[in-house]
């Protein structure tokens, strides 16, 4: 792995540099390295999908122990800095794009099984877990570095068993769409430290694994989702006042329809769990 100073070496040769707006913060620590690459039980076979290469550490760990990886590079001096770097060390196995990976439809690139491990910009958490789970190619499973509170919002109500502390916990709609999907868990706690520049934030290893099983009808995800989203439309108000603005029912009959899944409509988004969630889609019919 690249050192802090190698790493400012090779951008400043290509007249690159970290980009604040988009996020960049490269991994230095070879320790952290092989705990994605543990975390992410790479096969031989493997396609593995790369989002935000960089300077390609990762990119390289995986290309020795999988079939292909594919890498989409949105800023177009890394994109050139990691080519240049996959022609002179000859890896064959990788192939890199200089594209938003937010722009691009999975079925054009991907085969029907792959993988998804990056180190990825956190801006894009939310809007690229949302877009690859609810894909119908979904990934077989997601391994990525993101924010130590998202990780730990995604996993709300997982992380304890005790029912006081599940009711302390506070959940969001990124976290709600990984649960209705997936299975999540954090696999460690990344300091500042590991990165150059260093983040503001502590960082996690965060394991998603798809359920691909799921026995829910296209139209009660469709109701689901837009119940969720009604939800958690303006957060910080309560349920009755966001229910009644979003979905057009008076508070009369919103009132009613939680007060029967056991709900206090004076409560906010974050505070119910996927079962609140389902209850309220199976039993709205107003």
């Amino acid at each position: 792995m690249l050192s802090i100073e190698e790493t400012k070496n090779l951008l400043k040769k290509h007249g690159a540099r970290p980009s604040k707006k988009l996020g960049q913060n490269f991994l230095v620590n070879n320790d952290v390295l092989e705990e994605i690459i543990k975390a992410s039980s790479l096969l031989k076979n493997d396609v593995v999908l790369e989002v935000g290469p960089g300077t390609g550490e990762l990119t390289f760990a995986l290309a020795k122990k999988v079939k292909t990886v594919i890498a989409f590079e949105k800023d177009e001096k890394l994109y050139l800095v990691l080519k240049k770097r996959i022609k002179d060390l000859a890896i064959k196995n990788v192939k890199i794009f200089n594209e938003d990976i937010l722009k691009v439809d999975p079925k054009s690139f991907l085969p029907k099984d792959y993988k998804i491990i990056a180190n990825i910009p956190y801006y894009l958490t939310s809007p690229l877990i949302r877009k690859f789970l609810e894909t119908e190619n979904q990934p077989t499973l997601i391994v990525l570095m993101v924010q130590k509170e998202v990780a730990e919002r995604i996993c709300a109500g997982l992380l304890f068993e005790r029912l006081e502390q599940q009711r302390k916990t506070k959940r969001s709609l990124l976290a709600i769409s990984v649960q209705f999907y997936a299975k999540a868990r954090i696999i460690s706690f990344v300091s500042p430290a590991s990165f150059w520049p260093e983040p503001k934030v502590t960082s996690a290893i965060l394991k998603i694994t798809p359920n691909n099983s799921l026995n829910y009808s296209t139209f009660f995800v469709k109701e689901f989702f837009k119940i969720v989203k009604a939800g958690f439309s303006q957060p910080r108000k309560q349920l009755i006042n966001n229910f009644s603005r979003e979905l057009k029912i008076s508070r009369g009959a919103v009132k009613e329809w939680l007060l029967k899944n056991n709900i206090e409509p004076e409560q906010r988004a974050e505070k119910l769990t996927l079962k609140d969630w389902q209850k309220l889609t199976k039993t709205f019919n107003i």
